[in-house]
């Protein structure tokens, strides 16, 4: 089985969502990250069988929400399509004046998972090390999606039970560092996903990236780790069935 673990089906990034969706032959979880996005994505997880859905306030929109925002996301974490909050994290790479705010966003939506025991989708860049912070104060199981920082901190985010999420950058000629992690780790502590629209893997790279192309994030990964691309899909869907507990 096909999962994407992490990808965005917003309106304005797809004009033909619903094509989108028939074409992936698999199960996707949606993405959310602001006030908008969070309402399509409950949108289409009530509309698909082969959607599931997160519910989170991204870093960057740190200074566009609400309390409002934090009364949607409780109200409706209870929707058994909704797996996870996020996507939530730290990201210095934008914007960095204004850390304190955006740990301070990231910790609340920490204590709602922990209330009412979800994981987690992390976003962290050039963040790694106030990520790992705050989070290894919780007990909270998740993904570290996109993940890019090293292969020492890949091993601590698995310690604290985390799982490393591998998109199409992994197929890039010079993403020589994610590849050998992807050869370090094991198995079972990979999630596919795609990131969707955006990152899309060779051999489609500078093109929409769409859920589908979890296939060739798999493919590499059955390179590096010399393993057949089976095992590669099945062990993976085990990890995002247990993590987000699916219901299949």
């Amino acid at each position: 089985m096909l999962i994407d673990t992490h990808c965005h089906l917003g309106y304005e990034d797809y004009d033909n969502i619903e094509e989108i969706i028939k074409n992936m032959d698999g199960i996707m979880i949606a993405s959310g990250c602001n006030d908008k996005t969070n309402k399509e994505v409950l949108e289409l997880v009530n509309k698909y069988d082969n959607v599931y859905g997160t519910l989170g306030i991204h870093p960057e929109d740190v200074d566009n929400i609400s309390e409002d925002s934090f009364r949607f996301i409780e109200e409706n974490i209870s929707n058994p399509k909704i797996v996870a909050i996020g996507e939530i994290g730290l990201d210095y790479y934008w914007v960095s004046d204004n850390k304190e705010k955006q740990q301070e966003i990231f910790k609340r939506q920490l204590d709602i998972a922990t209330k009412y025991n979800k994981p987690i989708v992390v976003h962290s860049r050039e963040a790694i090390q106030d990520t790992y912070d705050i989070l290894k104060q919780y007990n909270l199981k998740g993904s570290l999606h996109c993940f890019s920082s090293s292969l020492e901190m890949a091993r601590e985010f698995i310690k604290l039970g985390y799982k490393i999420g591998v998109g199409g950058t992994v197929t890039f000629k010079n993403s020589k560092k994610l590849q050998e992690i992807v050869k370090e780790i094991d198995i079972k502590d990979i999630l596919l996903e795609t990131d969707s629209p955006y990152l899309s893997p060779e051999p489609f790279r500078g093109k929409r990236n769409n859920p589908s192309n979890t296939y060739y994030v798999a493919l590499k990964i059955s390179e590096l780790k010399e393993i057949d691309i089976k095992e590669v899909l099945d062990t993976t869907s085990k990890n995002a069935i247990q993590l987000f507990d699916l219901n299949l």
